[in-house]
């Protein structure tokens, strides 16, 4: 979804031969998950949180393919992680690389979800299946977190992006991206009372803040990339 500068310091073969890199900053990203704590749980919480965010990528990457779009690359940094297309696509083509990676994140929801339900109910567990049961919980809730929030109708979420697609099936380009621009300026300008919402009744930190001037000249009809 961004396009970080970074010069990775790994670099790993993924699925399809589709190279995945690993950004400094997603390092620093898990140490504040952690809270800077070297503790089992939160060695455990920033595993799942990576791998949710790796398995995301990889759905857009598989919707490329699947496709016939060439993928260039996965990385993982700061601000999540993003696939990197070797060419632009057309806009239908577009839709089903755009949604693959929420829907890979409310499939692992679900999936999760339910084994975590029926290992939970098992009499026949041990500590260390009920312990299991619970990390499954977690990673579920990761996901269907993931989920809302790459949902979420603003530039550069997929939520956004899948509103504009949408709408170019029934009205014209520039209209699309004016409307886009309106519903996700409303979106960004509420977004700091959320935050600090959101702070102050659980504690969480969001990492991300839409912009507002990107979503202000898309409401006037003028593209920023």
């Amino acid at each position: 979804m961004f396009r970080p500068t970074e010069t990775p310091i790994l670099t790993l073969r993924g699925p399809w031969g589709v190279p995945v890199e690993i950004a400094p900053s997603f390092l620093l990203l898990m140490f504040v998950l952690m809270g800077f704590r070297f503790e089992a749980d939160g060695l455990i919480f920033v595993v799942l949180v990576g791998l949710s965010i790796l398995l995301h990528e990889w759905g857009h990457a598989w919707g490329a393919l699947v496709q016939g779009e060439p993928v260039r690359r996965v990385v993982l940094w700061g601000g999540g992680g993003f696939c990197e297309y070797r060419r632009a696509a057309t806009a239908r083509k577009r839709e089903l690389m755009v949604a693959m990676g929420p829907l890979v994140n409310l499939t692992l929801w679900a999936a999760a979800s339910l084994a975590a339900e029926w290992m939970s109910a098992s009499a026949w567990g041990s500590d260390a299946w009920f312990g299991m049961a619970y990390h499954l919980h977690v990673f579920g809730w990761i996901n269907l977190t993931l989920f809302a929030l790459n949902m979420l109708p603003v530039q550069p979420l997929d939520g956004g992006q899948l509103l504009q697609l949408a709408l170019l099936r029934v009205v014209s380009p520039r209209a699309a991206m004016r409307v886009a621009g309106v519903v996700g300026l409303v979106v960004a300008v509420l977004w700091v009372p959320a935050m600090i919402y959101v702070f102050i009744t659980w504690g969480w930190v969001l990492f991300f803040i839409p912009s507002i001037r990107r979503h202000l000249e898309m409401a006037k009809g003028r593209p920023v990339f």
